[in-house]
């Protein structure tokens, strides 16, 4: 029987991982203490494990014996650590927390889960400053940094995993792949599978896998926002895959000129718009990541047009420019766009978020609509039987904050196995 712990336990995704993968080796386990502070994400790990979290991991000081430590811990705080400390304190930091029970419970095993910029954060001093506590504690460490959409997940999360074995550097057989770097190189990347291992490219998972069929007219968007996307794309709205509604960026994208939130604009204008997102950018202009404001004589060098003048203010007077002593730039920010990005069905999705899960997008039947909680599940690979929050709004927080359990579950039996003449687990 393994008995273990679970910190900063969300809903429950690592726990997920975690039994998946002792039961396929046959082993059993106990949970003998979960801790998580959001109360809508307890309520959702109740419904689903019929077990309340404690609460803050800071207040709890009595744990029954456990053998492994589980962990999706914060770093957010290191950046004050870093700052007011020096980096050879983690006194006011949660991974302090994993430190102390490390030390005061010495467990055989744990598996930390974090962003990959961690590892870099603060020039890599933040990582150098975790792996020195746990090593001084006694324990090996090995880390890997996966990409979620390797693991039969359409979705394109890249983490890092820390594993760490009492006395011992544990073994993987799993090696770091951070994977494709977007939908376009993914999808490119299942086609050249396809050409050699069929077997292969049958495996990976596509957002089209994860999509439900019979959806609530709530999610659908607006007969407003779907007649916008119809004024610009025409009848046919699956060229919208893949497509990303911003104000900044060009390339493959809708803005907010072309839709006519603020007013519909002129073929003039909307060419205007678009040439000074492009060239805004020109490192001859300057080298501000998302471009600089820009003088008339600098926007006549691409965009000749008599009448610039006359566009620039009409511009103006509908919103989607603005003049700041006598330079240009778009009126960029949130423009409430129903559907910020719409998933191509044949590739991947982007990075589930907690604050914009609810505002990705798919077209299907020719019509566009927004992704459901259950779809945001099934893209961290969550099975069906998993109990949402009845909460949408907390749902897709939850869900933008989790995990892939597979990734979990690939990860912790890998290291069972190849780690099991030391942990004797089985």
């Amino acid at each position: 029987m393994i008995k273990y712990i679970d910190l900063f336990a969300g809903i429950g995704g690592i726990r997920l991982g975690t039994i998946n993968a002792l039961n396929r080796l046959g082993i059993n386990s106990e949970c003998v203490l979960s801790s998580e502070i959001d109360k809508k994400a307890c309520q959702t790990y109740e419904l689903n494990f019929k077990e309340y979290p404690s609460g803050d991991i800071r207040q709890i000081t009595t744990i029954p014996y456990f053998d492994l430590l589980l962990a999706g811990f914060p770093c957010q705080p290191f950046s004050y650590a870093g700052k007011r400390r020096g980096f050879g304190d983690t006194r006011g930091t949660l991974f302090f927390e994993i430190e102390r029970l490390l030390e005061l419970y010495r467990p055989k095993a744990f598996l930390l889960e974090n962003v990959r910029g961690l590892k870099t954060h603060d020039g890599g001093r933040t990582f150098e400053t975790i792996i020195s506590k746990l090593q001084n504690l006694g324990y090996g460490t090995t880390e890997l940094i996966l990409n979620s959409s390797n693991f039969g997940v359409p979705q394109n999360r890249v983490r890092l995993y820390i594993l760490g074995i009492l006395g011992y550097t544990p073994k993987t057989s799993i090696i770091s792949d951070v994977g494709a770097p977007d939908s376009h190189s993914y999808k490119h990347s299942i086609t050249q599978i396809s050409l050699f291992d069929y077997e292969q490219a049958k495996q990976c998972c596509l957002v089209e896998d994860i999509l439900e069929n019979d959806v609530s007219e709530i999610y659908y968007c607006s007969e407003s926002f779907t007649k916008q996307l119809h004024k610009v794309v025409g009848d046919d709205l699956s060229t919208l895959h893949g497509y990303r509604l911003i104000d900044y960026r060009g390339g493959k994208a809708l803005h907010s000129w072309e839709l006519g939130k603020k007013g519909d604009c002129s073929a003039e204008e909307i060419d205007f718009m678009n040439l000074l997102i492009q060239n805004r950018r020109r490192h001859d202009f300057g080298t501000e990541k998302d471009g600089k404001k820009l003088t008339l004589e600098q926007i006549k060098t691409f965009y000749p047009n008599k009448n610039v003048e006359i566009i620039i203010s009409s511009l103006i007077e509908k919103g989607y420019l603005k003049n700041q002593n006598g330079k240009y730039s778009p009126v960029c920010g949130n423009m409430s766009f129903e559907v910020f990005k719409f998933l191509d069905p044949k590739s991947i999705a982007i990075t589930l978020t907690s604050s914009d899960s609810n505002r990705l997008g798919v077209i299907q039947n020719n019509k566009p609509r927004r992704i459901t909680p259950r779809e945001c599940a099934r893209l961290q690979g969550f099975p069906d039987t998993f109990i949402i929050n009845p909460e949408d709004e907390s749902a897709y927080k939850q869900f933008g904050n989790s995990v892939s359990v597979p990734v979990i579950e690939a990860v912790l039996y890998d290291f069972v196995v190849n780690n099991n003449d030391i942990l004797k687990w089985n």
